[in-house]
């Protein structure tokens, strides 16, 4: 189990998509710090969580693709023609699926990782700002359920039928262009924008109405459903 894990971690990470996708990552990161976050979000202190919050959720549709690429590793033509064989080994294939599961997971994680360690560079570089335990809230209400979500509705999706996972790639982007209500609104990134000006003070302290908190809970529910659920095999 941990070999095949280990095993998938490394085709996932050390390829071209991986370095493409870091670079770009970090490249839409500075300017979006730069440019964007630097200058505060509605009122705010460009170190603020409502900032932060700001440029997670710029950043959230590059993660989102990022995890669903991941995936196609494990879904395209010639993964589903080398599930045969593995099927018809020793191991399960449950735990061949938890393996590459837990490595999709993981170079999520690293890319996630990436971009919390750049909004540090900055914050530390530009401001002498290290109070990161003030931006944790923000970083896990904003990140955790979308790309939990991400992962359980493209694995699914992508068992089904493995283009689904290239049209499911531009659900952020629509999000972005929807006009969501508040409750969904982490969604396309207003919450950082529209909500602290509805508080009625000056960069006031970050807080979440809990229609919102319930929200990203249930998101976070279904996302973890659906990767432990398992589609029964057609056998006609």
């Amino acid at each position: 189990m941990i070999k095949i894990f280990l095993y998938e971690c490394k085709r996932l990470i050390f390829n071209k998509f991986f370095c493409g996708i870091l670079f770009v990552l970090l490249f839409y990161g500075w300017q979006v710090l730069s440019n964007a976050t630097i200058l505060g979000v509605s009122h705010t202190a460009p170190f603020s969580a409502w900032s932060f919050g700001d440029y997670l959720s710029r950043m959230l549709p590059l993660l989102w693709i990022g995890v669903l690429f991941f995936l196609t590793f494990f879904t395209s033509a010639k993964a589903r023609r080398a599930a045969v064989l593995t099927d018809a080994t020793q191991t399960s294939p449950r735990r061949y699926a938890l393996a590459r599961c837990g490595a999709a997971l993981s170079g999520t994680v690293l890319l996630t990782l990436v971009c919390l360690a750049e909004a540090a560079v900055f914050y530390g570089r530009y401001f002498g700002w290290y109070a990161w335990g003030e931006l944790l809230i923000p970083a896990l209400v904003t990140l955790l359920p979308a790309l939990v979500f991400a992962l359980g509705s493209g694995w699914l999706l992508g068992r089904i039928r493995p283009w689904l996972i290239y049209v499911w790639m531009a659900v952020p982007f629509v999000c972005m262009a929807l006009p969501l209500p508040e409750t969904l609104s982490l969604w396309n990134g207003s919450f950082f924008t529209n909500y602290p000006l509805t508080l009625g003070i000056l960069d006031p302290a970050f807080s979440l109405p809990v229609s919102v908190v319930l929200a990203q809970c249930a998101i976070l529910i279904c996302g973890i459903a659906l990767l432990v659920y398992r589609p029964k095999k057609n056998h006609h």
